[in-house]
């Protein structure tokens, strides 16, 4: 009788132990964790599947706007510096290293945008089916980058509510040493559309095109809000 009173001891002694362990985080800190650095891969993927398709709209506009050459070097270059940032999950807590890649990526938003403009002056281009097909595919790429930046955002603001708020904050600072992550956050007027004034532009002159767009500002890159 007292050897099964002992052992029963025991065994709420374990399963309040292990109960107050999962009330401390033990559990929930590495799985909020975890999905959002589920959600960081989809990201990345979403910017990959931008940065597949530049190569060929390049390629494209070049065709039939060769003298913009600058704009085409623009993305071009722009493109390299965003695909050669790469960071890992464990940067994602590193404010310095996601900025970098925000910053590379939003270069070559702007540098899109840039060409976006000088297209306008190109009709036949806009004409070509293979160009079309481009441009919807580059939409849908960037509305994709803008949906999983927030969500990531979403991810990453449950985790880091999760480690600063009792009683997991034990949990994340005393066993899993968890650190906050990073934000992705919206240029100020990422929210408004940028104001394209075509009116001065006419179609058969595409130097002048090429001329206002080099002296107008870059537009203001897409992002996504916390």
């Amino acid at each position: 009788m007292t050897s099964s009173l002992t052992r029963l001891t025991r065994l709420a002694v374990v399963a309040a132990a292990a109960f107050g362990l999962a009330a401390c985080g033990i559990n929930s800190v590495p799985t909020k964790e975890e999905a959002a650095k589920s959600q960081w891969g989809t990201v990345e993927s979403a910017y990959q599947r931008r940065a597949d398709l530049i190569p060929n709209l390049v390629e494209t506009v070049k065709g039939a706007a060769g003298s913009e050459n600058q704009i085409l070097t623009n993305v071009v270059e722009a493109r390299a510096r965003a695909t050669s940032i790469n960071i890992t999950t464990d940067d994602l807590s590193n404010p310095e290293e996601f900025q970098k890649f925000q910053d590379a990526q939003n270069q070559l938003t702007q540098a899109l945008g840039q060409l976006r403009t000088v297209v306008e002056a190109y009709p036949e281009l806009k004409s070509q089916q293979n160009f079309q097909d481009l441009m919807v595919a580059l939409e849908g790429a960037e509305n994709g980058i803008n949906t999983e930046r927030v969500r990531f955002n979403e991810k990453a603001q449950d985790y880091n509510t999760e480690i600063r708020t009792f009683p997991s904050i034990i949990g994340a600072k005393l066993i899993h040493g968890a650190q906050p992550m990073s934000y992705f956050k919206a240029d100020a007027g990422a929210d408004q559309a940028p104001d394209v004034n075509f009116g001065s532009m006419s179609a058969d002159t595409p130097a002048a095109a090429s001329n206002d767009n080099a002296a107008a500002p870059a537009s203001t890159p897409a992002a996504a809000t916390n």
